[in-house]
């Protein structure tokens, strides 16, 4: 009976422990994410080419000022921040990463994350929930989203012509 127990106890603990840690990254609205920065020229000019570098895309805010939108260009929600990062998906460092710029708190297009080049990390100006975008995959450090257990939401980044491309 004892060992019953223990074994039900096990099987609910060891259901419960991954719940406990997921992170819902996938909180703001889904919007279409397409930059294309498909060649060396275009990645040379756009890109992000050492950690700590990072760069915003919006078509709302015409971020960066001289990139040439296209009809095909979309950056998400609210905008896109490329950076040099940690890629679990090839368990990489030093490859380019892409993250919403919304905050998932606020969860609205005009309150976006900023960069801290000193910590590595994006934190929103209004809520001050903080997150790891350099090695962390866009989770929340502190703030209202580590409490409520929200993330960045993450976008591919693909190699693509002699540059990448940013899609959803």
């Amino acid at each position: 009976m004892i060992k019953q127990i223990v074994i039900i106890g096990l099987i609910i603990l060891a259901t419960a422990l991954p719940a406990c840690t997921k992170i819902d990254d996938n909180h703001t609205p889904a919007y279409q994410v397409n930059i294309r920065l498909n060649s060396a020229a275009m990645w040379n000019t756009y890109g992000v080419h050492s950690i700590g570098e990072y760069k915003i895309f919006s078509v709302r805010k015409k971020l960066p000022s001289n990139f040439h939108f296209t009809a095909n260009t979309y950056t998400g929600f609210a905008g896109v921040m490329l950076l040099q990062g940690f890629d679990f998906t090839t368990q990489s460092y030093g490859v380019p990463v892409a993250y919403e710029i919304a905050c998932p708190v606020e969860n609205r297009y005009d309150v976006t994350v900023e960069y801290d080049s000193e910590s590595f990390e994006a934190y929103c100006p209004k809520c001050g929930s903080r997150f790891n975008v350099l090695e962390g995959g866009g989770a929340a450090v502190s703030g209202q989203a580590f409490e409520r257990k929200y993330g960045l939401t993450r976008y591919r980044v693909t190699p693509d012509n002699g540059g990448y491309s940013i899609t959803n």
